[in-house]
């Protein structure tokens, strides 16, 4: 049975394997989960802007391609805390896999001679792109899918403190933001999980854009949404 504070809306039951603490339709009939959708616009404007900017300064294709993954889980979070329906928790989910192995693929050639591929790990990208995503269409356990985006974080950070300290120094500031920044949404992903039950109830005592505040998984998308924007330029 839902919480008594959400409410029916256009969407209808929600059909994913997920639901955050965000109450359901309580602000707006169309949109599910409101401030977790419009919060994704952090993944969306930005990069767009980079992917733009990249492309004027000549820079290589793996850049822009970063950008455009990035703004490719905006678009699949916001339909899928718009909907919450299952097809579109995939538009989500999937795409934070693909843009990772991005990440992983710029992280390990930024000490590349230009305008060359590498196949190796380019091919090892995709193929733990496809199984990860063969397997979680079979299982669709959410712990999986959170261990497969969870070991290419830790990947992406080794290798970012090992650039960051060794390599180009000078960059420790921008690299120490941009992973504070991802911890600190992370800490509060955590926040609204295990203490939902009392966010709600607190929410329930205070003016709606007062409560709004508390809605951390929002957080978790601005601060995430941020902290990825900023990796991409270190």
């Amino acid at each position: 049975m839902a919480p008594a504070a959400d409410r029916e809306g256009y969407w209808g039951p929600p059909t994913s394997t997920l639901e955050w603490c965000e109450e359901n339709y309580a602000v707006s009939y169309y949109i599910a989960e409101f401030w977790n959708t419009v919060s994704n616009l952090i993944f969306i404007l930005p990069p767009i802007y980079g992917a733009i900017q990249t492309y004027k300064d000549g820079l290589e294709k793996r850049y822009l391609a970063a950008y455009l993954c990035l703004t490719a889980v905006g678009l699949g979070s916001w339909c899928f805390h718009m909907t919450l329906k299952y097809e579109m928790q995939l538009l989500d989910e999937l795409p934070m896999i693909y843009s990772c192995c991005v990440f992983v693929y710029c992280l390990y050639e930024c000490f590349k001679y230009k305008n060359t591929v590498n196949y190796a790990l380019l091919f090892l990208l995709i193929t733990y792109s496809i199984v990860v995503s063969i397997v979680y269409l079979d299982l669709k356990e959410p712990v999986f899918h959170q261990i497969m985006y969870g070991t290419l974080v830790s990947i992406i950070v080794l290798r970012s403190v090992y650039i960051v300290l060794w390599v180009y120094p000078w960059l420790r500031g921008l690299g120490y933001t941009s992973l504070t920044v991802f911890l600190m949404g992370f800490f509060l992903w955590n926040v609204d999980n295990i203490f939902c039950d009392k966010l709600r109830a607190l929410r329930e005592k205070m003016p709606p854009v007062v409560g709004a505040v508390t809605q951390f998984h929002a957080w978790w998308h601005i601060l995430t949404g941020l902290g990825s924007y900023l990796h991409i330029l270190l």
